[in-house]
């Protein structure tokens, strides 16, 4: 395991959507923190009631209210949804299941019990008691329910810090007019696109032209001020390549670099303390199918969560499909009614066909022929 957890920080709960929490949480207060009325309705004493009395109706509690207002035996109180059920009433019964007669309360509801439409108090929650546990995702619910015990802040694993440094003299800006030999820079884009799917918003973006002292001093900075470098282009062993040379300079220790596959194959990893470094390669399809084979669950580790492309085994594909051995391939396809299809325009250089899938097909490296029908592995894409 080559990347682990950020160290923890202390974030408000209304900034820890989809991070992890990194310590227990425990209630503060006994929620609800009194006894509470879940309808609008009147509040009495079941004792007080049978079905020949009348109770007299005295007075009306709000939600909000403040003032203690006591029940007299006999009596019953107008009330609403969220209000404090005053001392010596334990039952509501909804306004839809009664009559008012000259300000007597008539109850028409044969099945209510006592204890009816009444929140306990502590039902929720008691003071003290295991609200949410460490390594816990944090949804749209579990901060919902943090607010309302009263948590205001939590002690969260970070998203990283993402530098993102694309490399070339060839690349062009879009929007600019491109003149001979040059290219529109689309990989910042993509991988700054990829990077918001997982709310990583402190994303920092620079491009450099194919000068090593340049580069170098761009990936030093980077790797004083951010968890995760990611560098496209300049990372095969051509004449201009020159990721790998300011990598060794700047401290990186190299832990792998080129790997069986297509596409993708010049892939770098380094690692200088707790900060990694990937050197993609400049194609775009590969940038992406690196990004999430690789680089997605070192994100899931630094974050705690682990997130990564759901796998789906055994797949029919509809179609056959030949490549050479030695290389695992990674084709776009569309995955529906539990079948596969292979997409086209499959080059390393062309996103119009990722643009429409919605996985990766995986094929075994050594295999070299896939029938129709054959089973194979697809990794469904982030939407």
């Amino acid at each position: 395991m080559h990347t682990a957890p950020l160290s923890p920080v202390r974030v408000p709960v209304g900034d820890a959507a989809g991070l992890i929490l990194s310590a227990d949480i425990y209630a503060q207060n006994d929620i609800p923190a009194f006894n509470q009325s879940s309808m609008d309705g009147y509040a009495f004493s079941y004792n007080d009631w049978d079905s020949k009395n009348k109770l007299i109706i005295q007075g009306e509690i709000p939600a909000g209210i403040t003032e203690d207002i006591p029940l007299v035996s006999q009596q019953a109180i107008r009330i609403f949804t969220g209000g404090a059920v005053p001392a010596g009433a334990d039952t509501v019964v909804m306004q839809e299941k009664i009559k008012v007669e000259n300000n007597y309360l008539v109850i028409d509801d044969q099945r209510l019990k006592k204890g009816d439409n009444v929140r306990i108090r502590g039902a929720e929650i008691k003071k003290g008691t295991l609200a949410l546990e460490k390594d816990s995702f944090l949804s749209p619910a579990a901060i919902g329910f943090l607010a309302g015990t009263g948590i205001a802040d939590v002690e969260v694993y970070p998203t990283p810090s993402v530098a993102i440094i694309s490399t070339g003299k060839e690349l062009q800006q879009p929007g600019k007019s491109l003149t001979r030999g040059q290219v529109y820079e689309s990989n910042s884009f993509t991988l700054k696109a990829s990077l918001e799917q997982l709310n990583i918003r402190d994303v920092k973006i620079m491009w450099v032209d194919d000068k090593p002292e340049l580069l170098q001093q761009v990936l030093a900075d980077s790797l004083q001020n951010s968890d995760m470098i990611l560098l496209t282009g300049g990372v095969s062993v051509g004449d201009y390549d020159f990721v790998l040379q300011a990598a060794t300079q700047c401290g990186v220790e190299k832990i792998f670099h080129r790997i069986k596959q297509k596409p993708g194959k010049p892939l770098y990893f380094g690692k200088k303390q707790n900060q990694t470094v990937f050197g993609l390669p400049g194609n775009p399809a590969s940038v992406l199918t690196c990004f999430y084979e690789y680089v997605l669950p070192a994100i899931g580790n630094m974050k705690a969560c682990k997130p990564h492309l759901l796998q789906i085994k055994n797949v029919e594909l509809f179609h056959g499909y030949k490549k050479p051995p030695g290389l695992t391939h990674f084709l776009k396809g569309v995955y529906s009614n539990e079948k596969v299809k292979t997409l086209d325009a499959q080059e390393s250089y062309r996103m119009s066909s990722f643009s429409k899938a919605n996985c990766l097909i995986c094929l075994d490296e050594e295999k070299q022929e896939w029938k129709a029908g054959d089973k194979v592995e697809i990794h469904l894409l982030p939407f």
